[in-house]
Formats: C-alpha cells, structure tokens, sequence
C-alpha cells in the first residue's frame, strides 16, 4: 500500500476504510461522519504519470478538509510541498463569506523515510503557535506526519488509536502478513480484502506497476541529477581552492616585491646620505 496509486484506488473504492483511517488519525469519533474525495481519478483508465494526482482531497460530513498522501521518495521538500497543499484547501470560503466560518484543514502524510532524522518520531503533529509561549494560534490548521520506517516510536497514545496498526499494514509485503495484521480488526479486514482485489484486476495491477516503475525512474533520475550535482559541487569546491591557493600565492609574491622594494628605497635613501656626508667632507 505504499504505492501512491494503490493507496488512493483503496481509499476512492472503500469509504468506510477512508473514513476510519481519518478519524484514526484525527483522534475522532467515526459515529455519523461520512466523508467525499473531491479530486477522484477514474479506476482503470490510462493516464500519464504527469497526470496522475499525488495528494487525496477530502470532504468530511463534520465539516473539515483532509488531504492525505503517500510518499516514499525524499524529495528534500516535504515542509513547504505539505504547508503549500493545505494552504491551497484553508483557502475555501466563497466570496462574502466571513473568515470564521472557514473550514478546518489537515494535512496528513504518509512517509517512508524520516523527515528529522535528529528528532525522529512516528507521528507528529504540527500546527501554528506562539514560539515564546506555546499558545496556540488556531485549531483550525495541522499537519500531521507519519513515519512509516519508525512504527518502533509510536506512543500509547498512538497505540490505543490504532495508527500504528494502519502503518504496519502500509508496509505488509505478504499476504500473511496482512493477515496477522488486519486479524480482529473489520476495517483492516476490508482494507486488505481491497488489496487483494486490486491485485487481483489485471487492470489496476498494471496500473500499479505503472506507477512503480514511474516513481522507480523518478527516484532514479533524482538520484543521478544529485550525483552529478555533487560531481559540480565537488569541481566547484576544488576551483574555489585552487583559486584561494593562486589568490594566496599572489598576496606572497606582493608581499615580496613590496619587501624588496621597501629595501631597495631603504638603499637608496642610505646611499643618498653617504653621497652627501663626501660632499660635506669635500667641501
């Protein structure tokens, strides 16, 4: 379930996994919430890799925007890429509108790498406050993140919620595991019964690849762009030196000649007093 598409098929074709993910995630209470994607991808169709939407947008019935996404690759850009997709839906009042009523936004992100590698965590939420005294500025905006390689890290908290349960299904790799995963568990039952079926359509398993190998080439061209960007640093670095090093041998060249001609300056004022002590003696 880490691949993007495979992610957003189980959740467009399965409400009650989508809605209970959130909730999950949200702390909330799944009792009379229905939610909607807003921006759903035909199920089957061909598209282009530069067509494929990467983020999940959701309507929920209790009145808050969700944006969800699976990302694997580090793009070096998760923050702003995050802040930009909910600044985007936080702008949801229509003309005439007052600005209390806008609706609460959430950004929630499914990572397969770690974001802080100083400060790791397995779910972290992040939201506008006072930096000297904490106080929170509004409830209204979050941005939740979940570490998909430290489910080791996940709290009780974390735990009674069930979210670390959801991440260990993500990353399921065998069918058996699935199963231990999602035993006991409806929701988890439905949310690999999904998988399954997807992989089970010739279709939507093409689909699936397609997306793998797209994300594969990505990471690949990421990677060689990064190499040879370090190759230039790295050609940069040794110029730079290289130039410092002739800067340098210059400044003690300078140094040299002004030191030889300070003594030049220094023989010839000392030659000039000798030249007029003998004409002193002559006269």
């Amino acid at each position: 379930m880490t691949n993007d598409f495979v992610f957003r098929a189980i959740l467009q074709r399965n409400k009650s996994v989508l809605i209970s993910l959130i909730c999950a995630l949200l702390h909330l209470s799944e009792e009379g919430v229905d939610a909607e994607i807003t921006n759903p991808i035909e199920l089957g169709a061909a598209f282009s890799n530069k067509d494929f939407i990467l983020d999940i947008r959701v309507w929920m019935s209790n009145g808050r925007l969700i944006d969800l996404e699976m990302q694997i690759a580090n793009e070096h850009n998760w923050p702003e890429r995050s802040i930009s997709y909910a600044a985007r839906s936080f702008d949801n009042l229509n003309s005439g509108e007052e600005y209390i009523n806008v609706m609460p936004v959430h950004s929630i992100g499914f990572l397969d790498f770690t974001l802080f590698p100083e400060t790791p965590e397995f779910y972290a939420t992040y939201q506008l406050q006072n930096v000297k005294t904490g106080q929170l500025y509004s409830s209204k905006f979050s941005i939740h993140v979940v570490d998909l390689r430290r489910i080791e890290l996940a709290t009780e908290e974390d735990k009674a919620y069930g979210i670390d349960r959801w991440a260990m299904l993500f990353k399921a790799t065998t069918w058996e595991e699935l199963r231990m995963i999602s035993k006991d568990n409806p929701v988890l039952q439905q949310t690999s019964s999904e998988l399954y079926t997807i992989n089970a359509d010739e279709i939507l398993r093409q689909q699936a690849r397609a997306r793998a190998d797209a994300e594969f080439w990505e990471r690949h061209t990421q990677a060689q762009m990064q190499k040879q960007a370090e190759i230039i640093q790295q050609q940069e670095e040794a110029l730079r030196q290289k130039d410092e090093a002739m800067q340098e041998q210059r400044r003690i060249i300078q140094k040299r000649e002004d030191t030889i001609a300070a003594q030049a300056e220094l023989i010839r004022k000392l030659e000039a007093q000798v030249t007029e002590k003998d004409v002193a003696r002559k006269l």
